[in-house]
């Protein structure tokens, strides 16, 4: 008996932390979006994928998990370049892009 309590916990405890991920993931993808959209460049394949993930501290001194995730874009349609978007717990710490061509 007990250990099936602790077998649907863990099961729980593991249910609870990927729909976590999935929301912080989706709170990156749009603001990946919007600052492609904001810099007028194509956000290709509409997808953020985690590159990784840790533990550390915001600057209240509170654990956070600290996820970085990796996206592609284009200026001109010709070219891919790269993207990072740093999330500490659901919040955006930053987003950083290449230096990428710009046809004006």
């Amino acid at each position: 008996m007990l250990d099936d309590l602790i077998l649907i916990a863990l099961l729980l405890g593991a249910y609870l932390y990927w729909f976590n991920g999935q929301q912080v993931k989706e709170i990156a993808l749009k603001a990946v979006r919007a600052n492609c959209l904001n810099l007028e460049v194509q956000m290709l394949d509409e997808y953020v994928a985690l590159n990784s993930i840790r533990l550390k501290r915001d600057q209240a001194g509170k654990m956070r998990v600290r996820r970085i995730f990796l996206f592609e874009f284009s200026s001109t349609g010709n070219e891919r370049y790269n993207g990072v978007c740093i999330m500490l717990g659901r919040r955006v710490e930053s987003i950083q892009m290449e230096p990428y061509r710009f046809d004006g």
